[in-house]
C-alpha cells in the first residue's frame, strides 16, 4: 500500500509532544502541521460559530515560517479560543498568504506552550517536503 502524499503522525518524545509532517509542496506541509498541532490539543471547533480569517507570515527562511505560523494559530487559540478546520494557503517562498475557516473551541484537552526550533529542518523527501515539530507542552 502506498503511503498518503499528505499527512501527519504523532511521534514519541520524551517530555514535549512531536509530530512528523510531510506534503507534496510547502503549503502542504504547513496545513498538515497545524491539523496535527490541533490534534494533538484534542481540539473540536464549532460548527455553529464559523468565521473566516486571513494573516500573512513573512519569514527568513521556511522553519521560521512553520514556527511563526504555528504560533500565531496558538496566539488565537489562547486569546480568543478559535482554531480552524479549513485552509486555504499560499507560500511563495519564505512568505505565507493564509484564509482560514474555523470557528469557536469546543473542547481543548491539552495545552501547548509554543512551538520549538528544536530539531526542525524541513527537506525533501521523495516527491515532497518532510519534517518533524516539537511542541513544548
Amino acid at each position: 500500500m502506498k503511503p498518503p502524499q499528505q499527512g501527519h503522525r504523532e511521534v514519541e518524545h520524551t517530555a514535549d509532544l512531536k509530530l512528523e509532517v510531510w506534503g507534496p509542496d510547502m503549503a502542504a506541509v504547513l496545513e498538515e502541521a497545524a491539523r496535527g498541532m490541533y490534534e494533538l490539543m484534542a481540539v473540536e471547533v464549532s460548527e455553529d460559530s464559523r468565521r473566516h480569517h486571513q494573516m500573512e507570515v513573512q519569514a527568513d527562511d521556511r522553519e521560521q515560517l512553520m514556527v511563526s505560523f504555528l504560533e500565531e494559530l496558538l496566539y488565537l487559540a489562547d486569546s480568543e479560543e478559535l482554531a480552524f478546520d479549513g485552509f486555504l494557503l499560499k507560500v511563495d517562498d519564505t512568505q505565507l498568504v493564509a484564509h482560514l475557516e474555523g470557528g469557536f473551541m469546543i473542547t481543548r484537552s491539552r495545552d501547548i506552550k509554543a512551538v520549538t526550533f528544536h530539531s526542525l529542518r524541513i527537506g525533501k523527501s521523495g516527491s515532497g517536503l518532510r519534517t518533524h515539530v516539537v511542541f513544548d507542552v
